[in-house]
C-alpha cells in the first residue's frame, strides 16, 4: 500500500508522461509536491520497491519507466458495507416531514 506522498508522486509522473510526453525532472517534482529532494528521492525509492516504476540509471528521470500509473485495486483500503436505511412506506415522506 502506497503512502499518500508516494501516490502523489506516481500521479504526477503518470500525468506528465501522458500530457507532456516527457517525465518531470527532480526539480519539477520538488516544485509540484512542495517537498525537498531527499523526500522526493525517498518516494521514488518506495515506488521502486513496490514495483510501480523501474529506474536503473538514476542520473536523470528521463530513464524512469512507469510500470503502473495508479494504485492497485487489491491494495486500496476497503470501506465497510453499510446497509441502506429502511424505508417505512411510500407515505413516509408526507407524514414524517
Amino acid at each position: 500500500m502506497l503512502t499518500d506522498y508516494e501516490r502523489k508522486v506516481l500521479r504526477i509522473l503518470f500525468n506528465y508522461s501522458s500530457g507532456r510526453r516527457r517525465l518531470p525532472t527532480i526539480h519539477e517534482l520538488t516544485v509540484k509536491t512542495g517537498k525537498d529532494k531527499p523526500d522526493v528521492m525517498a518516494a521514488l525509492d518506495g515506488l521502486i520497491k513496490a514495483e510501480y516504476i523501474q529506474w536503473e540509471d538514476k542520473s536523470d528521470t528521463s530513464n524512469l519507466v512507469i510500470l503502473e500509473g495508479w494504485e492497485r485495486e487489491s491494495e486500496k483500503p476497503k470501506l465497510p458495507k453499510v446497509p441502506p436505511p429502511a424505508q417505512l412506506n411510500d407515505l413516509s415522506y408526507w407524514t414524517l416531514y
